[in-house]
């Protein structure tokens, strides 16, 4: 039931938005590199580094999820996609689905009742920022937390002994190794609130301590997912680790627990302004209105079972408040998702255990003024849309009133039912209201068609362009879409672009042709990019390599009247000189001639072999010189000549550079890279696995002695009263 809720739920959503799965992060982000990172998988390699795709090339600090195997079969899969769009709505429909049986799961060992466990797992999915951005955009925020709900699951069931530590260990390390930190750290926030609620709930500290060490070898198991990231940070833009509240997406509590109302469009500062377009903070309609008819008298005396569920909440809530950024992690909103689960779970715990229509009338009259305070508060924070507010209520009246019947005629059961079966047709209804998008890119989604309108670009190409400058009406393949790229689009026409799509970024390349995270550069770019780098007098697109320079009209709309830098030559590509022109050089692809070395001084130097990681040259130098090569010189990189290990030096803060000592007679020059931290990685994984098979072990021998021991004779049972009245 939970599954066929979601289903019917996405189908709901694409009713009212066939693309919505298929938008902003997912169109220019995630999609184009499935489809790279399969390609390469399906020839053999793991594609750690990827030199040409210079501005996102380290993909060991990228969202790849490259140690995360379900995250390698959706890559596997996508070359064969031929309709992205249909492609990511499948797979994050099969997350959804992971995900909302994680909450089911979550639900059923806090002891509620099936059915309700179900509105919850079906619920969350579609709750405000869960279907606005994590599904439809962030891609890595939906599976990381699909994956944290069942390690919660497991977690509890593990510390209360009714499973194995082997779950909760593999549901973290998939939640981890998706290389995304926000699901990471949320992770290590509810294993320490099901610790700590786990030692409060049962009184006693071993079980706890058994899965605080279950969480340790999952963390040990995935460091290798972040140990590049966080040794690398000092070449990115991400190099500075502060705190600060910049308000930029973080949401007052007057707005993150106005939960109920489908129309809500809570007021906080965003790149909107600061009332926002969509309902990002809606969970549930009946998540408030509900509390009515909780029989709270029972439920205090089993608070302490839920003191994970409210620990967790309540760190979540204090988190989406600010600051708004600590170190890598920024933007609370994006925690939104965490308010959502522990809410659900604590609700719909309280309702599958201790519901109640008993005194209805006086409970409906409660229920009814907790709407009208959510309604207060959605027309605070945007008065302009009172018709849609009064709708909304309206619609949650309703609902409740309908649920409250059938809880009274048929069962709390049938009152569960309503609640599911209502839940997609909201979805619909704010995904419609919320057309169209701001979101969207309006990147295309089938990738015959994008290869068959793209030029024909062979060897590497480097464009200087910006996105802002295309109207809106002109993202399309028959417009811009047809002659440039942005984010990581290039991929899925299966070219070598410079750009790429980077929330991090090496940071000095950056500044060296003032590029951003799409890919979009300043006006200043051209001039930089055919500028001599000082101390080789090399241009920076010859210290690249690159073979091709392609220019935005609308940024540069007089260049192609300029003569063309020495070396080059303008050339002509019919049906595309609308958009783009086309710097090519005069002697043909230099990106093929001697490997990856792009400069000399002092030496001889021919490229022997090359591979993504490295590069072997024959060198020859009487009086010494330097070696450049067209690779970012991103921490990991060493150097050896003849077997000797020699420093690897950087030109413009940017270029990986070897210097040759006089002397030097067919040396053999290897530069080769490897993810840095890879190998403490390894180690800690082994490690962790080893523990993880004893504390299994132990879990094992701990069963089978329970199964051996002698039951204990029982007292014979009393015979029961005889009623009153018997004779």
């Amino acid at each position: 039931m939970t599954a066929l809720g979601v289903v019917a739920g996405y189908l709901a959503v694409l009713l009212a938005n066939v693309r919505h799965f298929y938008t902003d992060d997912t169109e220019s982000q995630y999609a184009p590199l499935w489809v790279m990172l399969g390609r390469r998988l399906r020839d053999g390699q793991l594609p750690t580094m990827v030199p040409e795709h210079w501005m996102g090339g380290n993909y060991t600090i990228e969202e790849a999820g490259l140690l995360n195997p379900p995250q390698l079969l959706i890559d596997l899969f996508a070359p064969s996609a031929p309709n992205l769009a249909a492609y990511a709505t499948m797979v994050k429909l099969f997350f959804a689905i992971i995900l909302a049986l994680g909450v089911y799961r979550v639900c059923l060992v806090y002891g509620a009742r099936a059915p309700w466990a179900a509105v919850a797992g079906i619920c969350m999915p579609f709750t405000g920022w869960m279907l606005f951005f994590d599904s439809s955009t962030w891609w890595t925020a939906l599976t990381g937390t699909a994956w944290l709900v069942h390690a919660w699951a497991s977690g509890v069931r593990y510390a209360r002994g009714r499973s194995g530590p082997i779950p909760t260990f593999v549901f973290l390390y998939l939640c981890l190794s998706v290389q995304y930190i926000f699901p990471a750290v949320e992770a290590g926030i509810m294993i320490g609130a099901v610790v700590l609620g786990e030692w409060i709930y049962q009184k006693q500290w071993l079980p706890s301590l058994r899965l605080a060490t279950a969480a340790v070898c999952a963390a040990l198991a995935g460091l290798a997912t972040y140990l590049p990231s966080a040794l690398s940070a000092k070449a990115t833009w991400r190099g500075t680790a502060q705190v600060n509240n910049d308000q930029l997406l973080t949401v007052p509590w007057s707005e993150t627990l106005n939960a109920s109302l489908p129309s809500t469009l809570p007021a906080f500062n965003s790149w909107w302004g600061y009332v926002q377009p969509m309902p990002v903070v809606y969970i549930a309609w009946f998540l408030i209105p509900a509390l009515a008819f909780v029989d709270w008298g029972k439920a205090r005396a089993h608070v302490r079972e839920l003191t994970a569920p409210l620990l967790f909440t309540a760190l979540m809530l204090f988190w989406t408040a600010g600051p708004g950024t600590i170190g890598p992690l920024r933007w609370p909103a994006r925690v939104l998702p965490m308010v959502a689960l522990g809410l659900l779970v604590l609700v719909c715990v309280l309702l599958g255990r201790f519901a109640t229509v008993r005194d209805w009338r006086n409970r409906g009259v409660v229920a009814a003024l907790l709407v009208g305070l959510l309604w207060v508060r959605s027309y605070s924070a945007a008065p302009n849309q009172v018709g849609w507010h009064l709708a909304a209520v309206l619609v949650v009246l309703g609902l409740g009133a309908g649920a409250v019947w059938l809880g009274l005629n048929r069962g709390l059961t049938a009152a569960a039912v309503l609640v599911m079966v209502s839940v997609a047709p909201i979805a619909c209804w704010q995904v419609q209201h919320a057309q169209p998008t701001p979101l969207g890119w309006n990147l295309p989604e089938k990738r015959a068609d994008m290869k068959a309108a793209f030029p024909e670009f062979p060897g590497t190409t480097l464009q200087l362009a910006d996105r802002a400058l295309i109207p809106p009406g002109e993202r399309t393949l028959d417009g811009a879409y047809g002659s440039l790229v942005f984010g990581n689009y290039a991929k899925n026409l299966e070219k070598n672009y410079v750009s790429g799509y980077t929330p991090n970024g090496h940071f000095w390349f950056g500044e060296t042709l003032c590029m951003i995270w799409d890919t979009s550069v300043c006006p200043d770019a051209y001039r930089r990019a055919f500028a001599p780098e000082p101390s080789t007098g090399k241009t920076i697109v010859d210290l690249m390599n690159i073979d091709r320079v392609v220019l935005q009209k609308a940024l540069y709309p007089n260049a192609v009247d300029q003569p063309a830098p020495a070396g080059w030559k303008w050339v002509d590509y019919p049906g595309h000189e609308r958009y783009i022109a086309v710097l090519e050089r005069v002697d043909g692809l230099i990106s093929t001639k001697n490997g990856r070395v792009s400069a000399v001084s002092g030496v001889t130097a021919t490229s022997a072999s090359e591979s993504d990681t490295e590069s072997r040259v024959r060198v020859d130098s009487a009086s010494g010189g330097q070696v450049v090569f067209a690779r970012l010189a991103w921490p990991g990189y060493t150097a050896t000549l003849n077997g000797t290990e020699i420093p690897v030096e950087q030109v413009g803060k940017v270029f990986a550079a070897v210097r040759i000592p006089a002397g030097t007679t067919d040396g053999e020059l290897v530069l080769s890279w490897s993810p840095p931290g890879w190998g403490i990685g390894a180690g800690a994984a082994i490690f962790a696995l080893l523990d993880i098979a004893l504390l299994h072990w132990i879990y094992l021998r701990g069963k089978r002695r329970k199964a051996n021991e002698p039951e204990e004779p029982h007292a014979p049972e009393k015979p029961a009263p005889e009623p009153v009245g018997a004779v």
